[in-house]
This record gives structure tokens, sequence and C-alpha cells, in this order.
């Protein structure tokens, strides 16, 4: 898998989970990518809520989370 890097912070190498969720929640042709930090705090949400919809997410069985 390609290595994407946080939009807003810059933290390097980003997880599968992290890109997934921008494209799930923000747009799914996206080419900049949030860490689930930057991410939490633009949707204004917690980081814990977002885990859960991963988890959610999975067990839906989404391609993006696999």
């Amino acid at each position: 898998m390609k290595e994407f890097s946080c939009y807003v912070c810059g933290k390097a190498a980003l997880t599968r989970n992290e890109v997934g969720l921008t494209k799930k929640l923000i747009n799914p042709k996206a080419v900049n990518f949030y860490c689930i930090d930057c991410l939490a705090e633009y949707l204004e949400v917690t980081t814990e809520e977002l885990e859960t919809k991963i988890e959610e997410f999975k067990d839906e069985g989404c391609t993006l989370f696999k």
C-alpha cells in the first residue's frame, strides 16, 4: 500500500484505518488524508468514537478496513 501522511499535522505513515476512515467519512476519492487525531478534531468527535466507528465498519464488512 502507498504510504500517506496527515494533511494537517504531517504525521507520516498513516495506517490503513486512518486512510479508510478519511475515505469513508470525508470523500471516497480523497487525495489528502487525516490521522485519527486530526480527523477527530475536524469532525468534533473523540478518537474513541472514531475507533468505535472503525470497528463497526469492519463488522459490516467494509473493504476499506480489512
